[in-house]
């Protein structure tokens, strides 16, 4: 088999599965809909079950539902008959995979289902099948053909699995208002938990902040810029908000007859580069980085009063890119 020829191959598998997502998108119809209503209304857990690789994206689905706020596990329909029923709650709903709706090893999670009136959501090639008629609501795979064809390896069949477990877990979590920050909280490591990092996680609090009264001299101010290091001091009015910001660029303009002044003479007032604790570190990084001018640190205020400060180099030490 020549190069061409196994690059054709993949080709026609990936051809055939970006048509069976674009047929099972245009199939997507009212059911869709019940089985989020359904899993929002759960008070309990999305128990995802499925046998062999219906089983493994079951699986996968679980973990999508669990990283997005919606309480998931996967129970192993086999192991369910030896006392994994026991897992299930009746304020569960369950999500439960199989190409046929024939997989004789849902059989017992099928009957526990209807006598404790579990929902039971089916995701199936086959809605006559006992795992449909068993469901509340079905979601029917579209008919389309396996990539391989002869020997019938679940191939698109478990791709369009996988993307309705997809369009679940966002569909309910677009439902439920989840926002990046509730994201945050399940993905605390990584690349993605860095860009997911607020402000107050990383910032310096008050007790680093280089800040001056309007009224003191610029001798003060010049050795609280030296004593906390940040190239930078705060000013503030008589109720403790942020009225300005001195810099070595505000240094620079009134170096004669310096400290002759008062930090308020000096300061550029109104500082337009502040950010909330609560903003996302990226977003803090993309401002320290737009002109005009791009900073490296930036005051954290809140309701206009300085809480803390946050250099440059805390973003990148985060891994916030």
């Amino acid at each position: 088999m020549s190069d061409r020829d196994t690059i054709e191959v993949g080709r026609r598998v990936l051809t055939a599965a970006s048509q069976a997502l674009a047929t099972q998108a245009a199939e997507l119809a009212g059911g869709f809909a019940r089985a989020v209503e359904l899993l929002a209304a759960a008070k309990g857990r999305i128990v995802c079950t499925g046998m062999g690789k219906s089983g493994h994206v079951a699986r996968k689905i679980a973990a999508t539902f669990a990283s997005t706020g919606a309480p998931a596990l996967f129970v192993h329909p086999a192991e369910a008959s030896h006392g994994d029923l026991g897992m299930i709650g009746q304020d569960d709903v369950i999500l439960a995979l199989s190409k046929s709706g024939e997989a004789t090893e849902l059989a017992d999670v099928l009957a526990y289902a209807g006598r404790f009136k579990i929902p039971l959501i089916a995701v199936t090639a086959q809605p006559e099948s006992a795992l449909g008629r068993a469901a509340n609501v079905v979601l029917p795979l579209t008919d389309a053909p396996e990539a391989t064809a002869e020997v019938s390896a679940p191939t698109t069949s478990t791709t369009l699995q996988i993307a309705l477990g997809d369009a679940l877990a966002v569909a309910l979590l677009e439902r439920r208002g989840f926002k990046a920050g509730d994201f945050h909280v399940f993905h605390p490591g990584g690349k993605l938990g860095a860009m997911l990092r607020t402000v107050a996680d990383l910032m310096h609090g008050p007790a680093e902040l280089p800040l001056v009264a309007a009224e003191a001299p610029m001798r003060q101010a010049l050795l609280v810029m030296s004593e906390k290091r940040w190239g930078i001091v705060g000013v503030t009015d008589p109720a403790g908000r942020l009225s300005g910001v001195i810099s070595d660029g505000d240094l620079r303009r009134h170096i004669d007859g310096l400290l002759d002044h008062t930090a308020g003479q000096v300061m550029t007032p109104g500082p337009k580069k502040t950010v909330p604790p609560d903003m996302m570190a990226s977003e803090a990084l993309a401002l320290m980085s737009d002109p005009p001018p791009a900073v490296t640190v930036l005051f954290v205020v809140e309701g206009d009063r300085p809480v803390g400060i946050l250099h440059v180099h805390d973003l990148l030490r985060a891994g916030v890119m």
